[in-house]
């Protein structure tokens, strides 16, 4: 049975959508769309349907990054929405989308269309990549100087065992710090290394970080 990537954060729809399409697919549903590319990794689902407004980040963001990374760019990204198909169909197709639908959803011809994009084989994809994805964290630790220190930060681009962020705390190569993903409810995604400043001339710069122990709560997962 062929895998369908289901991400919008009504539970309801998500719930009914799940009934109504569970016949033919597996569908794996998510209301938390930072997790978006990495269900997608994981599971390589024949098609992605995608909601356009959500919390954190937009349909609009993971389309385009969907799109734009070859390990999933050909996997064929549907908008189930209830925004007006007359006002966002085009600006969605130019960023990769295969086909809007408005909510309530016409089943008969999203079926049809799941069902096209079935044929087409899935294209064996590596999992280790890096996403341009701004996602909220916050970092704690001690800085070189022995002293605690809690610093809200965002990635820039994240991946499977690691992240590059932006950051106003001077931090040492080889530190370890705890960090947390920044939402409604804090989830603690593990503790990485600085393995990198970009600039070393700088307060504000971009680090990069490895993981050296990481929880499900962090956005990409290893397949």
């Amino acid at each position: 049975m062929q895998k369908v990537l289901l991400v919008d954060d009504d539970e309801a729809l998500r719930r009914m959508m799940s009934i109504r399409l569970s016949d033919a697919y597996h569908v794996v549903d998510t209301g938390e769309p930072e997790k978006a590319v990495g269900l997608a990794l994981e599971h390589r689902p024949a098609a992605i349907l995608l909601d356009l407004m959500m919390p954190k980040f937009s349909g609009f963001e993971l389309c385009q990054n969907l799109h734009s990374l070859s390990y999933t760019s050909r996997i064929p990204v549907f908008i189930v929405s209830g925004e007006s198909a007359v006002r966002y169909r085009q600006h969605c197709f130019s960023l990769g989308a295969q086909d809007f639908f408005e909510k309530p959803v016409d089943f008969e011809r999203l079926r049809r269309r799941l069902a096209e994009a079935v044929l087409t084989k899935p294209i064996e994809r590596r999992s280790q990549v890096r996403v341009g994805l701004r996602v909220p964290i916050t970092l704690r630790g001690k800085d070189p100087e022995g002293h605690s220190f809690e610093e809200a930060a965002a990635t820039v681009n994240v991946g499977a065992n690691g992240f590059l962020c932006s950051c106003n705390a001077l931090l040492a190569q080889e530190m370890i710090v705890d960090v947390c993903i920044s939402s409604k409810i804090e989830q603690p995604a593990g503790r990485a290394r600085v393995v990198r400043k970009d600039d070393q001339a700088v307060l504000f710069g971009r680090y990069g970080f490895t993981f050296v122990g990481k929880t499900d709560a962090w956005v990409l997962q290893d397949p």
